[in-house]
């Protein structure tokens, strides 16, 4: 049970869309809601173009046995005045759910960590699906020191 986590380069980016798009159709499964709409071609042309621009940072857990891509957190950087300077923003995260509960994530959210603080970041955000079906991802990010800070995550598209 071996995992290794690397930063991901463009070769990844399939993978990448591969479990954003996991992601996203748990939480619509979940929630039976269809808030997202995402196709895998795009999603990997845009992962490919943002690695490369260097606008988009992925970290990438695998299965060292295999070399199968069993996790992914992504993120972005972000200014604001209420954070008082520049952070990062966690945009998806995803664990296989047969590597849950076996520390893939903890060790995911480790290496966004420490590309923030190389960063010089203030702070990482994140958005979390609804409660209360996800309680547990909740969960997850306070073990894995992440503090509530109330609201939701909205949007409008344009």
């Amino acid at each position: 049970m071996a995992v290794a986590i690397r930063r991901a380069t463009q070769a990844d980016a399939a993978e990448i869309a591969r479990m954003a798009k996991a992601l996203t159709d748990e939480i619509i499964e979940m929630i039976g809601e269809g808030h997202f709409d995402i196709d895998p071609q795009v999603s990997t042309s845009l992962a490919r173009e943002w690695i490369e621009a260097g606008r988009y940072v992925s970290y990438i857990a695998l299965d060292e046995a295999s070399g199968t891509a069993i996790g992914v957190a992504t993120l972005c950087e972000s200014r604001s005045l209420y954070a008082q300077g520049i952070f990062g923003i966690i945009q998806e995260f995803y664990v296989s759910p047969q590597w849950r509960s076996r520390e893939v994530g903890a060790h995911l959210v480790e290496a966004c960590v420490a590309h923030g603080r190389a960063s010089g970041w203030r702070r990482l955000e994140l958005a979390t699906p609804p409660l209360p079906e996800f309680a547990r991802t909740v969960s997850f990010y306070k073990d894995n020191g992440f503090e509530p800070t109330g609201g939701r995550k909205m949007r409008r598209l344009l």
